[in-house]
């Protein structure tokens, strides 16, 4: 069974930074495409970052050059090293695991996604 679990959010400010982690259980990294998806209030879910079947990496452009997907495999965790955080990045962050191909990404959103409880991120101005 593919378990997902989040922590790292909370309240900071504009221009601080914040780390999310996600630890996955068993062999998740190899069968399953892994990124980060988030949702704001009254707004659909976001693809934020995402590692390809590739092994690329590939980022919304509301966050490239700001936001870094990273991945322990030893350790089954991944990453978002979130900085220079904004306002608009106000949002429930979900780690998601799809094991389809969507244009080299999971197909998050999907009836085999797997997702985290979520960790809510909140940044005041």
């Amino acid at each position: 069974q593919v378990e997902l679990v989040e922590s790292g959010g909370g309240l900071v400010q504009a221009g601080d930074s914040l780390r999310l982690s996600c630890t996955v259980s068993g062999d998740t990294f190899s069968r399953y495409a892994l990124g980060w998806i988030r949702q704001a209030p009254g707004k659909d879910r976001e693809f934020v970052a995402g590692f390809k079947w590739n092994g690329r990496r590939g980022y919304a452009d509301s966050v490239k050059g700001r936001f870094t997907i990273s991945r322990d495999n030893a350790k089954n965790t991944m990453y978002l090293q979130m900085n220079s955080l904004k306002p608009e990045d106000t949002a429930v962050y979900y780690c998601a695991a799809d094991p389809h191909d969507c244009s080299g990404y999971g197909c998050y959103g999907s009836d085999q996604t797997k997702w985290g409880q979520g960790t809510q991120v909140t940044v005041s101005s």
